[in-house]
């Protein structure tokens, strides 16, 4: 089959599917210039489903660098009242909201003062914070990530290819990951889906207090409230049909209670922060957050990345990943968090969704803060798991259940 119409595939997959664009629903799209030929097949499915309007934001990766390397210090932390503006609006209208990442200059930032670069983030997150707690955090809007590929991230997981090369081999591994080489590719996430609703069903059944990841330099403790919910694949919206967050997909997540976080942890697949790689990430918890780190590489970026606030070094995710994964099966390291924490179990730091607390989503500030739901303006996802790691589940009433053994899943979906 040609690109081309596998490009349209992509692009039905993430709004007939992903976003599942409802009649009179206004689309936003946000990404890169390279890839504004997939944001325009976008836009023309977008407006078959019905969408009254779209709108695309194309944003230049060396804007950021300009930035910091020319702009006063005082003026990095200013949002204009326009950006924030928008997307109280998306908020507020029901809206759809799609990011296409896959940078065209993926290290344009890893040079640049850490400091200056996570002011940029940490004001962005604050003005649009009703945003993030509404928008995405209850799902009122219809929002999914998808990935397309560039030359030079292409290079990064395929080094000894030329960069069109490996721009090519790396659509090729995305097309496959998102099961688009099938005919029946809708039918195929929808299988996917009841698969992942299953299994976080059965999670949630067991009635889980604990979670213990054990591995090398790995015996990490996690707890879970009451309250915890098991989200996986497509999530219920505001307007009464469920879209998909992520495409690709296969992890099984919740909420963890950050205060009963203890152990120590070693992350088994580099991740991007404030466009710095932080490799080999040694992590201590004491009484719910970090209170030691080490790494190969990236370590002043992420301290000033959990200097963001209390909560960003406390735990707001907890996501489980079985070996069976088809990017883990791949082989491949794809240094874009969107494949990585679908490889592995993961952590993430900062921010917790509240829709995987029961009532999340009409509890209090104070209520929320009962449970150990992490408020936080970071959120960052780690991978832990690997062959070699292991994850039992203690239940409320004390029984000890084992769920991966090895990386594979012990509990059937």
């Amino acid at each position: 089959m040609i690109f081309e119409e596998m490009l349209d595939r992509y692009a039905r997959l993430l709004v007939f599917y992903a976003l599942n664009v409802q009649p009179g629903q206004v689309v936003n799209i946000t990404t890169e210039p390279i890839h504004r030929d997939l944001a325009i097949r976008v836009a023309k499915f977008a407006y078959e489903a019905g969408a009254k309007y779209v709108n695309l934001d194309l944003g230049d990766p060396r804007l950021g660098r300009v930035r910091v390397l020319g702009s006063k210090e005082e003026n990095l932390a200013f949002v204009p009242d326009f950006i924030k503006r928008q997307y109280v609006e998306l908020v507020d209208s029901r809206a759809a909201n799609v990011r296409i990442i896959g940078s065209e200059e993926p290290d344009i930032l890893a040079d640049l003062d850490p400091g200056k670069i996570n002011c940029m983030r940490l004001h962005r997150h604050l003005a649009l914070k009703y945003f993030y707690d509404e928008g995405i955090g209850k799902s009122l809007i219809h929002w999914t990530i998808g990935a397309a590929a560039t030359p030079k991230w292409g290079q990064k997981v395929f080094p000894r290819l030329s960069p069109d090369d490996a721009c090519k081999r790396l659509w090729e591994e995305i097309f496959r990951i998102c099961k688009l080489d099938r005919d029946d590719f809708l039918g195929a996430w929808r299988e996917h889906n009841a698969v992942l609703q299953t299994r976080a069903k059965k999670l949630t059944e067991m009635h889980i207090k604990e979670l213990h990841f054990s591995g090398p330099e790995t015996d990490l403790r996690v707890s879970l409230s009451s309250n915890a919910i098991f989200k996986g694949g497509a999530e219920g919206g505001s307007l009464g049909v469920a879209f998909e967050p992520n495409i690709p997909t296969e992890e099984v997540f919740t909420t963890p209670d950050w205060r009963g976080t203890e152990g120590r942890v070693k992350t088994t697949r580099p991740f991007l922060i404030n466009g710095k790689m932080i490799r080999d990430l040694y992590l201590e918890f004491k009484q719910g957050e970090i209170s030691h780190f080490s790494a190969s590489s990236g370590a002043d970026t992420f301290q000033k990345y959990i200097e963001s606030d209390d909560g960003a070094k406390r735990l707001g995710e907890v996501a489980l990943v079985g070996i069976d994964s088809p990017i883990y099966k791949s082989g491949l390291v794809f240094e874009e968090i969107l494949f990585d924490e679908n490889a592995a179990c993961h952590v993430a730091i900062g921010s917790a969704y509240k829709f995987c607390l029961k009532d999340g989503a009409t509890m209090t500030s104070k209520q929320l803060e009962e449970v150990g739901c992490n408020e936080s303006t970071v959120h960052t996802d780690m991978m832990i798991s690997s062959e070699q790691v292991d994850v039992t589940a203690t239940a409320v009433s004390g029984e000890k259940m084992p769920l991966i053994r090895k990386g594979a899943w012990v509990i059937s979906a």
